[in-house]
């Protein structure tokens, strides 16, 4: 089960990555602790489609792209292919931000140079995939614990009402105005490009031993419950310091550059260093799986070999146009969460579909209570885009 550890390590980074620091400093900030049922029910619903999508990789030996070209019509793969490769430039345009916005915050350099900085480091890690996945792995290790120590650090300091956080947790309510916030945690907590990784990174854990295969899938339900339980603690700890330190004091906050000004004077220096350490791990930690997602997503549903410093170099360049024009960071977080929840009802559903199916799974399909709590899942997230698009539409 250890072993299973590296890959559901590397599939929780996406789930506290810059984009959800955007989404939850905002509804934090605005909202209290109110929207902390949102992140509950986000991680629940992400450790479901998670489990489904290691699994149909230790069940067929092929990643879920792969299986979506092997399966699908041409033109419903190809059009697969094109949500998937929106949603993953989308994510990894907010996870460089995030590491820019870390290295500006840290070393008050100016932010154009911080994304070069940026790319150069995440090159660097890139390179360690030479040595192996394990290395890429122990990396990521290493700046997630960065992130929940500097976090437990925020949370002591702030010192919230537990009472509140408690009710937030397990008491749903959603003001109107929350909802694009909402929608945002969501597509921030459920990530559409994690669907598409977490069938490729187990294949290193796969045997042509069925019975392995059996007990690796069980023991992998284990590691991702440990991984993104982990993750949606760090998530409600910016949600909880947010409220705490931004929404007691009246001060809604618009960008991550405001917060880690604002953390100084609340909650001392030691906050806003930790603040800023934090962000530059989640970032350069996210936009390393992301890069790794996007090589999946084109080599699987393509059917060709890509690069993956090819590919980490054609997605460095939209980030760097939207730093170089001078496009608010915080703004682009946001939408691009608000587009990755647009685009999950494409990941969930054939992904349902697939692994509900005994010609594709064998003796690893989904039990009927499984495909039907898998499919409320996409149905309500489903439901949830078409009120958060009708009110963007509407202008409500």
């Amino acid at each position: 089960m250890l072993s299973l550890l590296g890959p559901a390590v590397l599939i929780s980074v996406g789930y506290m990555d810059p984009g959800n620091w955007a989404t939850d400093l905002a509804g934090g900030s605005q909202f209290g602790y109110s929207l902390l049922w949102v992140l509950l029910a986000s991680n629940l619903m992400a450790l479901l489609l998670q489990h489904l999508s290691a699994k149909l990789g230790l069940a067929t030996g092929l990643s879920y792209p792969q299986m979506c070209r092997a399966r699908f019509p041409r033109p419903v793969a190809m059009g697969l292919w094109l949500t998937a490769e929106a949603a993953a430039i989308a994510t990894d345009l907010a996870e460089f931000l995030g590491a820019a916005l870390g290295f500006y915050l840290l070393l008050r350099i100016p932010l154009f140079e911080a994304a070069l900085l940026t790319a150069v480091v995440v090159f660097g890690i890139l390179a360690l995939y030479r040595f192996g996945y394990r290395w890429v792995e122990i990396s990521i290790f290493a700046l997630v614990a960065i992130i929940g120590a500097a976090y437990v650090l925020e949370v002591w300091l702030v010192g919230p009402e537990w009472g509140d956080v408690a009710r937030g947790v397990f008491i749903p309510s959603l003001d109107p105005a929350a909802l694009p916030i909402a929608m945002g945690m969501l597509g921030a907590t459920v990530m559409p490009h994690n669907l598409y990784l977490h069938s490729s990174v187990v294949l290193s854990r796969r045997r042509d031993d069925e019975e392995v295969n059996r007990r690796t899938v069980r023991r992998s339900i284990v590691a991702s419950a440990i991984a993104l339980n982990l993750a949606w603690l760090v998530n409600s700890a910016i949600v909880i310091t947010a409220a705490g330190a931004f929404g007691a004091a009246g001060i809604p906050i618009d960008s991550i550059e405001a917060a880690h000004q604002t953390l100084a004077p609340l909650l001392g220096s030691a906050a806003a260093t930790a603040f800023a350490i934090a962000l530059l791990a989640a970032g350069l930690s996210s936009s390393t799986t992301a890069t790794l997602a996007g090589q999946v997503i084109i080599e699987g549903f393509l059917g060709i070999r890509f690069g993956l410093f090819l590919r980490r170099a054609i997605t460095v360049v939209p980030a760097i146009v939207v730093i170089a024009v001078g496009i608010d960071a915080f703004t682009i977080l946001i939408v691009s969460q608000i587009a990755l929840s647009v685009q999950l009802p494409f990941a969930i559903i054939p992904l349902v579909w697939l692994t509900s199916r005994r010609d594709v799974m064998g003796g690893h399909v989904n039990r009927r209570a499984t495909t039907v709590a898998a499919a409320i899942c996409g149905g309500v997230i489903v439901v949830l885009n078409a009120w958060l698009l009708g009110g963007l539409v509407l202008g409500i």
